[in-house]
């Protein structure tokens, strides 16, 4: 029988709640009642330039004590997981999604109790899919507030670019410390999905740094094939073994009610500046690294499944198949009982790496190895 997968304590439950009631009544008051701030935004400076050589600025970097130890969860290892394992020569830039929900400020404070709470949760249930590397680069960023993702107001747009332009300065202190000859892997969920697609056309398109570039997974926030990826200055992935290309999927059961998500999406412009409308976004099938294509559940090389007490975690071989249906959602058939986190509609964003874990950490190594063999 199937454990539930959890996320968190109490503070999981909130944001789950929270997330239910805004998929729920996404152009209702209550939304913003509930989570849009009602005060103005907060014109705040831009953090100083050396901001990010200190080590409170990271949630993980590799010279911070527990590096590859169970106490950091960007290294943490389920059971199950094959031994022998070789570390990824690779350095790693993942980007933490939303973890701030009080509408008190449009921007998280970096010192938020709370907030960075779950940003560790997220990094033990994500970005521990990267956790061969040695080298694993997780910033701390005033991120925008949930409720920034809710409303037409100029100081919603304004927390997303103050956020991504701490995203920026971290990127650039990341850079500085990896040396050139070093493979880079860049990786983002929700809100930092939406800040690594900007990072990509700021920083990567048409600079040498793209070359270093072993994959981008952008995962949790949809990549315009129209108006995003032509300006990222990489390609989408399309077979397992491509180096320097771009992956990304949302998943969700079936039946699936994708609406509100679709809406959100034609809400925010693409990097080009024009609105999504109804263009087509990026589905990667992370069980075979296609676009567009379908494989069945024993392609599954393991879900992520904490236990209950959240102290151990196993993998789950053969739970989900996954295909990209019609309209680019990642479709993972009548979905798995993994609680009650999943979203209205049938949406398993929260899922969206662990549900792949296995296969996503493998992947991590072959694209990396390929760009090691053509380099």
């Amino acid at each position: 029988m199937v454990r539930k997968f959890l996320y968190g304590f109490a503070i999981l439950i909130v944001v789950v709640f929270l997330g239910r009631v805004v998929l729920t009544f996404w152009s209702g008051d209550l939304a913003a009642v509930a989570l849009v701030p009602s005060r103005g935004f907060e014109p705040q400076a831009a953090l100083p330039g050396n901001a990010y050589t200190a080590r409170q600025m990271w949630f993980t970097r590799p010279d911070m004590v527990g590096a590859n130890g169970q106490d950091d969860p960007a290294h943490f290892r389920p059971a199950g997981l094959r031994a022998g394992e070789a570390p990824l020569d690779a350095a790693v830039f993942f980007i933490p999604p939303t973890s701030y929900l009080d509408r008190s400020h449009w921007n998280a404070p970096l010192d938020d109790v709370a907030a960075n709470k779950l940003s560790v949760l997220m990094i033990r249930g994500m970005a521990s899919a990267f956790g061969a590397s040695p080298a694993i680069w997780i910033p701390k960023y005033r991120q925008a507030t949930f409720g920034a993702f809710l409303t037409d107001k100029p100081e919603g747009t304004a927390a997303l670019d103050l956020a991504y332009g701490d995203v920026r300065s971290a990127f650039a202190a990341f850079l500085a410390q990896v040396p050139a000859n070093r493979p880079i892997v860049l990786a983002g969920h929700s809100q930092g999905a939406m800040h690594l697609k900007r990072l990509m056309r700021d920083e990567i398109a048409g600079k040498p740094v793209a070359q270093r570039i072993a994959a981008a997974y952008v995962i949790g926030w949809p990549v315009s094939l129209e108006h995003d990826l032509p300006l990222m200055g990489l390609p989408a992935c399309t077979t397992a073994a491509q180096p320097g290309c771009v992956a990304s999927w949302l998943s969700y059961a079936e039946p699936a009610d994708t609406k509100l998500p679709l809406a959100a999406y034609r809400r925010f412009a693409g990097l080009d500046g024009r609105m999504p409308g109804t263009s087509a976004f990026l589905c990667t099938n992370p069980l075979n690294w296609t676009v567009g294509g379908a494989a069945p559940a024993s392609a599954n090389e393991g879900t992520l499944l904490p236990d209950a007490a959240m102290t151990s975690a196993t993998l789950e071989v053969g739970m989900v198949p996954a295909r990209c249906g019609a309209d680019n959602f990642l479709l993972i058939g009548p979905g798995p009982p993994l609680g009650q986190y999943v979203l209205p509609g049938n949406n398993y964003h929260v899922y969206d790496i662990p549900l792949f874990w296995a296969n996503l950490r493998a992947n991590v190594a072959e694209r990396v190895a390929a760009w090691q063999a053509v380099r």
